[in-house]
């Protein structure tokens, strides 16, 4: 059914009013306590909006509300985008899950593995048992790390400026000097995984990974503040970023630490975390993805491309070794399809939402899940940078509240 987005009534949607003005109450705590400066939120059941919800500040120094127009840096909630755009050229049979990545990246063959230090300090490297397949990029399991870490494969990379590089292309043979983090299929550890996608988006198509973008997913999606960056007529709606201190709360970033600052064309288009977006462009992706490919009637990719995507690819003993990022910790019932995490039995992974849901969230605390169980999407978009340990993680948080809001 090619359903869009309608604007609709809660009890129409399957929602309890009483538990979303739950849901929004729990969210003003968190700012008035300081915790958060604003926040926005979008909920929709059955291809109705049931609820959006704005609380907060875009910016504490001026005290301009967050608005349902409001502009968030959404970082990794950019991977998810990315995979959509691998999945339409899969549907293309452009490549397969089986193809080794240096099938359509050559430059990455032959590549070496991280195998400790020599006694003086330098790196040592063994051969790789096998090519990293296209399957385990999409799933942070071939063997390539972030390069951001204290570890001596990302020291590494430091060293040669992974992250200055002028382009996709230069990232690629600049990442093709590097080791290994680990042998291909033997660990899950979050990575650079995504960006390298881009690269291969690039090569398949001939075009900019943001002319894709635009032209297989935002253009057809009707995603009109969705982008790398923020025009000068835009920015005057871009969110501020803030970090959590302990000594002093939220404090200000003038500039993001990582990936440019969103309010000009970037040098490296991150398909990894480059992108910013609102809450009503993100709902249309998720609702997208809920449709098992289109929206409005529009169709961008196959109803088995989505089911490819949005299966677990992760091997049983792999959920058990303590692997995960953040909030995104692999587990029994928990695992990873490409480029989103997927609960393949939400009991065991101790979360109330319909088995089969998807998720992912992004640095600055932006989270999205789409349960096709439920028929229902979440989006939640906030502007906040190193959340301390003892501060609420949204997504489980409204998941949680969302669990008692269905009739």
């Amino acid at each position: 059914m090619a359903r869009d987005l309608a604007e609709s009534t809660e009890e129409a949607a399957g929602l309890s009013g009483a538990r979303l003005d739950a849901v929004h109450e729990r969210l003003t705590r968190l700012v008035d306590a300081g915790e958060l400066a604003g926040a926005a939120w979008l909920v929709a059941r059955h291809g109705r909006i049931a609820r959006r919800g704005v609380i907060g500040r875009k910016d504490l120094a001026s005290g301009e509300p967050v608005a349902l127009d409001t502009i968030f840096r959404i970082y990794s909630m950019t991977k998810p985008v990315t995979g959509v755009a691998m999945m339409t050229l899969w549907d293309q049979g452009l490549w397969s899950p089986d193809d080794p990545i240096e099938k359509h990246l050559p430059e990455l063959s032959g590549l070496k593995v991280f195998a400790g230090l020599g006694g003086d300090g330098e790196i040592l490297t063994e051969p790789a048992e096998r090519p990293a397949t296209m399957r385990e990029l999409m799933t942070h399991t071939a063997g390539f790390s972030y390069g951001f870490s204290e570890e001596p494969y990302d020291k590494a990379a430091q060293e040669i400026g992974l992250w200055q590089a002028k382009g996709l292309d230069e990232f690629v043979g600049r990442l093709a000097r590097l080791p290994l983090a680990y042998q291909p299929g033997t660990k899950w550890l979050y990575s650079l995984s995504m960006d390298v996608q881009g690269a291969i988006v690039e090569r398949l198509t001939g075009q900019s990974l943001a002319e894709v973008y635009q032209e297989r997913l935002f253009g057809p999606l009707g995603m009109v503040d969705t982008g790398f960056f923020v025009p000068e007529a835009k920015r005057a709606r871009l969110a501020t970023l803030y970090r959590s201190s302990e000594s002093r709360g939220l404090v200000p970033l003038e500039r993001p630490p990582f990936l440019g600052d969103n309010l000009s064309p970037p040098t490296l288009a991150s398909g990894g975390g480059g992108l910013v977006s609102t809450l009503d462009d993100y709902a249309r992706f998720a609702q997208m993805l809920l449709n098992r490919g289109e929206l409005g009637g529009v169709r961008v990719v196959s109803e088995d491309a989505v089911r490819l995507m949005s299966a677990n690819h992760l091997p049983d003993w792999m959920l058990t070794e303590g692997f995960g990022v953040g909030a995104q910790q692999i587990r029994p019932g928990f695992g990873h399809g490409f480029d989103c995490a997927v609960f393949v039995d939400p009991d065991a992974a101790g979360i109330p939402v319909g088995k089969g849901s998807f998720q992912w969230d992004g640095a600055a605390g932006t989270w999205f899940w789409v349960d096709p169980e439920n028929d229902l999407i979440f989006v939640g978009m906030i502007q906040r940078m190193s959340a301390l340990p003892d501060q609420a993680n949204c997504q489980q948080l409204t998941q949680k509240l969302m669990a008692k809001a269905m009739l």
